[in-house]
């Protein structure tokens, strides 16, 4: 009888490691060891709120959050490829930026600052946001004209609807950082852009962020907030802009 149950536990003890063992490998399969940005960034989210988690493509994990009847991404994003595993082109080269026809993304700056990368994301332009292989993780989308609208009059309108979206304080946004509560806890950060040109600008001061909606041939629509006012306002910008992106659930 007492081997029985030495057995037993002996059993018992074999199935409870086999078990840990079998989940940590489940979590390492959807997540990248590699990925050196989760946990490091420094937004300033709101206390109040109750965020979800995100994992894309590249082993990203974000927050996110549930604003009237959708529920957005709390994050930029900062994948490195597309929903098929596949690499997004890093161009870091001014006029290689200029002279592109393609796909593309790019880091402000061209920084390495894991802390930056993580805070604010990268910078995208149209050709990547548009491209078949799908910037957004399965299960989500780059955010549509109608869904920043919904988004918009949900939260009051376009001459209020920023300032319940945007990051309180001045630790990313410089200087005014107009009527901002983050009340809706949606976090926009300003990651400013790169312009068709090459040339970085307006970190600190603007956040832009594309629109699944293309204008025309040549433009468009995108999705901006600005350092010194509650305002959200929405138009159209040359498709060889980098601009940062949220998505939203399907």
């Amino acid at each position: 009888m007492k081997k029985f149950i030495e057995k037993v536990i002996v059993v018992f003890l074999l199935t409870i490691i086999f078990t840990v063992f079998m989940g940590c490998g489940e979590e390492d399969a959807n997540t990248n060891p590699d990925n050196k940005t989760n946990n490091k960034t420094t937004a300033l989210f709101n206390s109040d709120k109750t965020y979800g988690t995100l994992t894309d493509q590249d082993g990203n994990v974000y927050k996110t959050i549930s604003i009237g009847t959708q529920t957005w991404m709390a994050e930029n994003l900062r994948t490195t490829k597309y929903r098929d595993g596949s690499d997004i082109p890093e161009v870091k080269s001014a006029d290689a930026w200029f002279a592109l026809r393609s796909d593309a993304y790019c880091n402000y700056n061209n920084t390495t600052s894991v802390d930056s990368i993580a805070t604010f994301g990268r910078l995208y332009n149209w050709n990547a946001v548009n491209d078949s292989r799908k910037l957004a993780p399965d299960g989500w989308h780059v955010a549509s004209n109608a869904e920043w609208s919904t988004l918009r009059d949900f939260l009051g309108g376009s001459l209020m609807a920023g300032g319940k979206l945007k990051e309180v304080g001045l630790t990313h946004w410089l200087e005014k950082n107009g009527a901002a509560t983050n009340e809706s806890g949606f976090t926009a950060l300003p990651g400013g852009e790169i312009n068709s040109v090459g040339r970085f600008q307006l970190i600190g001061v603007i956040g832009c962020w594309w629109s699944a909606d293309f204008a025309d041939d040549y433009a468009s629509w995108d999705w901006t907030m600005i350092n010194n006012n509650s305002n959200i306002e929405t138009g159209t910008t040359n498709k060889a802009f980098g601009f940062s992106v949220r998505c939203v659930k399907d």
